[in-house]
């Protein structure tokens, strides 16, 4: 199925999913003094960049409490995107093929935004769309910070308690074993931001194959899945949180 692209536009997609078992009815808990889900909305509103935001819930409440932070409510996800097993794939795929087939365009590039990760800024939205609108060759870009912990010394389990490397380091007999300082560096997909092309989503995939980084701190990379995670955010708030998205939520609505 192909749709007209609309060059140059911008669709932010914030993803409200109702049926969350680690932390139940987390996207509509107050992070400061505001729900989880408007965080997303605040940050996508601030980027300039960003011509357009929705939201995608299969939750009523959830729905209401983005419309009234300002999100657009096109549509409700049908209940087989809102699965614990519906990928993102499901979901973006779903929301792109709604506005094709009931606006009869799709933008040119996509910006997830998850509520699960909040600290975020404006303008690494601006800057990774600025980057992709340049390079036509970028299919997508993700934020990234090095990892805390190194995959080289993880493993997997193997028959009964026997233990098999995660991962092989070429020359290396036993990368294991080695220090941490001497191995190489590796990025962790924090989950904060992600910008895609929607061509590429229609063809399969939330990446393709030229992925890139939008490198940010480690302090603010928080995924909030259960209750210690969102009182890690809570700590977390206002060292993470930028100016602009509070002000923003203050505002008169």
């Amino acid at each position: 199925m192909s749709f007209d692209i609309d060059r140059g536009r911008v669709l932010a997609v914030v993803l409200g999913r109702g049926g969350s078992k680690g932390l139940p009815g987390k996207n509509l808990k107050l992070l400061g003094d505001a729900p989880l889900i408007s965080w997303a909305i605040a940050v996508g509103s601030c980027a300039r960049r960003v011509d357009r935001l929705i939201c995608s819930s299969d939750d009523m409440d959830i729905l209401d409490t983005a419309r009234r932070f300002g999100a657009e409510v096109p549509f409700v996800r049908p209940a087989e995107y809102a699965s614990d097993g519906a990928t993102d794939l499901d979901v973006f795929g779903h929301a792109l093929r709604w506005l094709g087939e009931h606006e009869g365009k799709i933008p040119e590039l996509v910006v997830q935004l998850r509520p699960t990760t909040p600290f975020r800024d404006p303008a690494w939205i601006d800057s990774a769309v600025d980057t992709m609108l340049a390079d036509s060759r970028i299919t997508c870009m993700r934020s990234v910070t090095e990892s805390p912990l190194t995959p080289y010394k993880m493993w997997v389990r193997g028959e009964g308690s026997k233990l098999e490397p995660l991962l092989y380091l070429p020359g290396v007999a036993e990368p294991f074993n080695m220090p941490r300082q001497a191995l190489p560096k590796t990025l962790w997909h924090t989950g904060q931001l992600d910008v895609i092309r929607s061509e590429v989503i229609l063809a399969g995939s939330m990446t393709g194959a030229n992925i890139h980084a939008i490198d940010v701190p480690l302090s603010s990379a928080v995924d909030i899945d259960t209750a210690l995670d969102f009182a890690v955010a809570q700590s977390l708030f206002d060292e993470n949180m930028p100016i602009a998205l509070r002000d923003w939520i203050a505002r008169d609505r």
